[in-house]
């Protein structure tokens, strides 16, 4: 018997503000490590799909068009397949050094959102999710790992103080 396909999967979006150029020494560990870190991501439990470029990864990926910024974007099973990858092995020893190669930025860097499955996030969708993230907080429309919502889908949340838009209908007077 096969197992039933899940209707939605986790996509996920990191940034990160580079405090060196990627071919400058201070920046060499990461660099180093991009490879061999996303073979292991390809083949983990779980996986489904990264952003990549040429080069195979998405380093040269324009964010928010800031040259500094650079994307991770990726698409999971579920949030227990991406946390089990990112806090083991060398990825897990990337975590560690993080403050020595990006940024401290007091701003949500990261969020996690369930699309269909089947769909490839864009750079603009995961723009657009962590701006929400960051004006609205967590809700299913864009969360975090540590306040989660159900896979399914979400609708963005209204801007506060507005009402949400009406759809267009004749009125008969």
């Amino acid at each position: 018997m096969t197992q039933p396909t899940a209707a939605y999967e986790l996509a996920q979006v990191n940034i990160s503000r580079l405090k060196a150029p990627l071919d400058s020494p201070q920046l060499k560990d990461f660099v180093d490590a991009l490879d061999p870190v996303n073979a292991v991501a390809d083949t983990a439990d779980g996986f489904v799909w990264r952003l990549q470029s040429d080069s195979g990864n998405a380093t040269d990926t324009s964010v928010f068009g800031d040259d500094w910024l650079i994307i991770n974007l990726t698409v999971w099973r579920d949030t227990n397949a991406l946390t089990a990858f990112m806090y083991q092995g060398q990825h897990r020893e990337l975590l560690t050094r993080r403050n020595e190669w990006f940024e401290r930025i007091q701003e949500a860097m990261t969020a996690l959102w369930w699309v269909p499955a089947g769909h490839r996030p864009t750079v603009a969708e995961a723009e657009e999710r962590l701006l929400h993230l960051r004006e609205h907080g967590a809700t299913a429309y864009a969360f975090t790992l540590r306040t989660s919502f159900p896979a399914g889908e979400a609708a963005p949340t209204a801007v506060s103080g507005e009402a949400p838009a009406l759809p267009d209908v004749e009125c008969p007077v």
